[in-house]
């Protein structure tokens, strides 16, 4: 298998976006930005990053004028190419750092032909398992490689090709936000393993770019309300 596909969503939060974006730059492999509808100030440095960085930098409000999120054109975008070139498909989320070799821990974990999906797990600034993880801290870390039926986020995901060939992203509810439950339950139905790597931390900055998600963890029935009255983060 060829080099993956790989996608990078931002919006805004832009210091932290441009962190991850020169993180991923150390993989030394091509990469899309996916720029969704991120404010002027954010997709002007986006541009300038674009250029002295060389990644392919595509801007959603091209494309569309429905609001961020737009994770379903990006999933059905993606997949349309990696099926076109025969690759996997990384996602990268903006707030997370990735380390020099975590892409081919990624790869490596693929040799087994029946994955679905291989993550790396996400771990604070002090070295900690975090969100989207916190169910990893009852594992046992002298397995490096956990196979999981709990859902994998795409903080730092492999979605192989063999899933994407067998699982159409077309067919996601356009009306919702996020697809990491739906895609890792998919991926278990269509016969595929998914494993979570305990041996390649990234750090994840959870929500930098949606600051109001934080409410999840702070006041968590101000959260819930305001995800019933906006229709907000829709899983």
């Amino acid at each position: 298998m060829m080099e993956p596909l790989i996608y990078m969503p931002v919006k805004d939060a832009i210091d932290i976006a441009e962190k991850a974006i020169r993180r991923l730059c150390t993989w030394q492999v091509p990469f899309t930005v996916w720029n969704d509808r991120s404010s002027d100030i954010s997709t002007t440095r986006l541009h300038e990053l674009s250029d002295e960085l060389g990644f392919h930098l595509i801007d959603v409000a091209d494309l569309t004028e429905h609001p961020s999120p737009n994770y379903h054109m990006l999933l059905c975008r993606a997949q349309a190419e990696a099926l076109a070139a025969y690759k996997d498909l990384v996602i990268v989320e903006s707030d997370v750092l990735v380390q020099p070799d975590t892409l081919q821990h990624l790869l490596d974990a693929n040799g087994n032909t029946s994955c679905g999906m291989v993550a790396a797990v996400t771990h604070d600034e002090q070295g900690n398992i975090n969100f989207p993880y916190i169910y990893a801290r009852k594992l046992d870390i002298s397995t490096p490689q956990q196979e999981t039926t709990k859902r994998l986020s795409f903080c730092c995901t492999l979605i192989t090709n063999a899933f994407l060939r067998a699982f159409d992203f077309s067919l996601l509810n356009s009306e919702k936000d996020w697809f990491d439950v739906t895609i890792s339950k998919a991926s278990r139905q269509y016969g595929f393993k998914n494993l979570l790597l305990l041996d390649a931390p990234v750090t994840h900055l959870p929500h930098a770019s949606r600051p109001w998600k934080q409410l999840k963890y702070t006041h968590p029935l101000k959260y819930y309300w305001l995800k019933l009255i906006h229709g907000r983060d829709k899983i």
